[in-house]
Parts: C-alpha cells; structure tokens; sequence
C-alpha cells in the first residue's frame, strides 16, 4: 500500500547547518527504504514564498502567491513510500528527522486506474 508522509515544520526552525545534516538523514533512510523495496519518492520543497496558488471560479483563473494555508507550519517536502499499513508507514515517519521539530503526516494514497506510469526524467536514470 502507498503513504504519503507529508512534513510540516514552521518556516526557519531547521538552521542551514542542522537542515543540511537531516536532509543527510533523510537520504540515508530513503537508501534503506529503497533497498527494502519501499521507497517510491522523496523531496524537500523550495520556501513557501516561491508557492503559488491557483483557483477556478465561474472559468476565471486567480493566481496568488505564498502558501494556501494561513498557518505557521508549511509543507516542507514529502516521502512517497510503500508499507504493509499505517502502523508501517508512521513507523517510518518516525525515523525521519522532520518530525522532530515539526510534524508528518501519514496518509494513504487512493489507487486511481488507468494513471499513466511516471518515467524518470534523463538526468534520474541509473545506468
């Protein structure tokens, strides 16, 4: 079954310097996932004042900028894994350093049919 481990952390609480080291601890539990065959995805997000929101109303676009959510924490990136269920999947969230200064979320992705597969792009390819 697929999660998303979604993180949220007030914007600022990770120094560059220990942000740097839990990105480090990050891959390095993305590597266990993959060689237990788990892994799917992962990537921090750029600040939220590069976001943009976009709404349809009555056919009109209206695009703003900053995050959608007025609250302190903002999405600061996401792991897409594979786990045999959510006591799996918040056993692994435990284990990434975001949650300690702010917090995962751990939801099941619904399976859609007919999706096209994803292709990695050149430049993700292994040889």
């Amino acid at each position: 079954m697929k999660f998303l481990l979604l993180m949220y952390a007030e914007e600022g609480v990770w120094p560059p310097e220990e942000h740097a080291l839990a990105v480090q601890e990050s891959v390095a539990v993305c590597q266990e996932l993959h060689d237990k065959g788990q892994y799917l995805s992962a990537a921090p997000l750029q600040p939220p004042s590069t976001a943009a929101c976009v709404r349809v109303r009555e056919g009109k676009t209206v695009v703003t900028d900053g995050p959608f959510a007025e609250t302190k924490e903002q999405l600061g990136g996401y792991f897409l894994i594979e786990a045999a269920d959510i006591a799996e999947a918040i056993g692994i969230a435990a284990r990434l350093p975001g949650p300690r200064r702010g917090v995962a979320e751990v939801r099941p992705v619904m399976e859609v049919p007919n999706l096209p597969v994803s292709i990695p792009h050149a430049d993700q390819q292994q040889a």
